[in-house]
């Protein structure tokens, strides 16, 4: 499971009902657009020194994904897929969207443009 923004930061709460659809595993996926995406947002989060010690748990925890060539082929036909249908998504979930394509992996996120991906299984808490 590829772990989006949203569920790392519901991750880190400890936001009840995440971890039933996580498992029992604890190694999942984190793309290194949501780990830069976090780590913007802990900028101005009065909570930042707690919450960049249990990213970095996290992230030891975590198989880390990063994007390659192999990626940048299907981020762009997903781009190309959305546009033609005239249903962009923001730019970094189009990249892990593509990572998600890529690896075969379910995104774990509550935003529903994921959904518009064909081909991309997300699942919600």
């Amino acid at each position: 499971m590829i772990l989006d923004t949203d569920a790392v930061s519901a991750l880190l709460a400890g936001e009840h009902g995440l971890p039933a659809v996580l498992g029992p595993s604890r190694r999942h996926h984190i793309p290194v657009v949501v780990i830069a995406e976090y780590r913007y947002g802990l900028l101005r989060s009065r909570y930042r020194r707690r919450l960049e010690i249990l990213l970095e748990q996290l992230i030891q925890e975590s198989i880390v994904l990063g994007i390659d060539e192999g990626t940048a082929g299907v981020y762009v036909g997903i781009r190309d897929e959305l546009r033609r249908a005239g249903s962009p998504i923001p730019a970094n979930d189009l990249w892990i969207a593509a990572l998600g394509r890529q690896h075969g992996e379910v995104i774990v996120s509550r935003d529903e443009h994921f959904d518009r991906v064909s081909g991309l299984r997300r699942v919600s808490w």
